[in-house]
């Protein structure tokens, strides 16, 4: 069994496959497959709702304002359905996926779950979500839309849709005496202020997080060079000198203390109020997703402006789906589930308690009604996508079969930066680790 075609936590959900049968859809298929569940394996669904007591597991990840938010919402769920209770489970992104692999092959998974575009094809592929199609979202942008789909049937129901770009700690930037960033500054403008800040703030503090480990941060590159995307038609295509060029650029920032160096990078952990080393004055600035600045500004009020990333012979940055929800294929209340989801995305009140937690709302309806009382912090998220949108390459979420990939494109990169290995030496690595995912697919 190659567990390089799982996620972390969908290896156990295969091991327990093969000694356990029925339960979940899909348990049954080998690595590689898409397993059909026979007759007795389909959940069977709730014919319509009713007045009986319904308990509904949810999860999902994020900052504390989007718990408080989400938490709300599901309080005035229960007021308007006051047979639905709910049993929530929220964490940070760190071991989401894994935990939620450990529940899917202990059969004991939420029955709704915060789902993300890097993982989809992994769960539908194993038959572990379920189809959305009757939900109404015929006020939701069909593009947007498009992203929770595979062949043709819906299995994610995108929340709304957030802009890759970055954060700065604009009060330091003021008191260096330097020009904030513009949002369409160059890679050459990107150095340049590297240099100049770190010049200013001396040997303990650093001008930009190291995110070198990050895939994301990567493609974000290659695609500014105008190299394409680092996934294409299922396989990994990284350009190598596009990679070894990044690479050797981020070692000699580091040897220059310009982003922050490993130990410090490997403990960094994004909008916590003590590990985010921009939030807590270690560093300036680092990548952020537009539905994270309503999270970022209420750590440190009114501290942070926002840009894109840099700029190569084309842009970098990308619009992505803000998160969908899924719903566990083996729920038995797949109605309810549904129920609810469609009520998330469609009632004004909802909306009103959510805010842009999650992105952009992908309800056009809902986004009218909302932008009339859209807070400073709103208008900031909402100005982030519009100046990322015009020239936003598209996202490429990893296909089935890769959802760990990134994991261990970061443990292969971070020996770069504690210096156990050349960036020559990684991309054989890097290399030799991508066979291994192909071979199995």
């Amino acid at each position: 069994m190659k567990k390089t075609l799982l996620t972390a936590g969908l290896s156990l959900a295969v091991a327990a496959s093969l000694t356990a049968c029925g339960g979940n859809a899909g348990n049954n298929a080998q690595p590689g497959e898409s397993a059909q569940p026979s007759a007795s394996q389909q959940p069977a669904e709730t014919a319509k709702a009713s007045n009986e007591p319904v308990k509904l597991r949810i999860a999902w990840w994020g900052s504390q304002e989007r718990h408080d938010a989400t938490q709300k919402a599901l309080a005035q769920y229960t007021q308007l359905h006051p047979n639905v209770t709910f049993e929530s489970e929220f964490s940070g992104w760190d071991g989401y996926f894994d935990k939620l692999g450990v529940q899917f092959s202990a059969k004991n998974a939420p029955d709704i779950i915060q789902m993300d575009a890097a993982y989809l094809n992994e769960y539908v592929g194993r038959n572990l979500v379920a189809d959305l199609s009757s939900i109404n979202v015929a006020d939701m942008d069909k593009a947007l839309m498009e992203s929770g789909k595979l062949n043709g049937k819906l299995y994610a129901m995108p929340l709304g849709s957030a802009a890759f770009g970055m954060v700065y700690d604009k009060t330091v930037i003021e008191k260096l005496g330097l020009s904030v960033p513009s949002w369409d500054w160059t890679w050459d403008d990107y150095y340049k202020f590297g240099q100049e800040a770190k010049a200013k703030l001396g040997k303990d503090k650093y001008v930009f997080v190291d995110q070198s480990s990050d895939l994301y941060d990567y493609t974000a590159y290659q695609l500014s060079q105008g190299k394409g995307q680092v996934f294409t038609d299922n396989k990994l295509t990284i350009d190598k000198d596009t990679w070894l060029a990044y690479m050797n650029k981020q070692t000699e920032m580091r040897k220059a203390g310009i982003v922050t160096p490993a130990d410090m990078t490997t403990t960094d952990k994004e909008l916590d109020p003590k590990q985010d080393n921009v939030v807590n004055g270690n560093a300036i600035a680092r990548h952020l997703f537009s539905n994270q600045v309503g999270s970022i500004n209420a750590l440190k009020p009114d501290a942070f402006g926002f840009t894109g990333l840099p700029k190569g012979s084309q842009t970098g940055g990308w619009l992505k789906p803000g998160m969908f929800w899924s719903v566990n294929a083996a729920s038995k209340q797949l109605e309810e589930a549904k129920k609810f989801i469609d009520w998330f995305i469609n009632d004004q009140d909802a909306a009103k308690t959510l805010g842009l937690s999650r992105g952009i709302p992908g309800n056009s309806k809902i986004v009218k009604a909302l932008e009339p009382n859209f807070s400073a912090t709103d208008k900031l998220s909402m100005d982030f996508i519009n100046k990322v949108a015009p020239a936003a390459q598209k996202f490429v979420a990893e296909p089935q079969g890769w959802g760990n990939f990134k994991k261990d494109y970061k443990t292969i990169v971070e020996k770069i930066m504690f210096n156990k290995a050349a960036p020559e030496q990684a991309y054989d690595e890097l290399m030799k680790k991508a066979k291994e995912y192909a071979s199995g697919l």
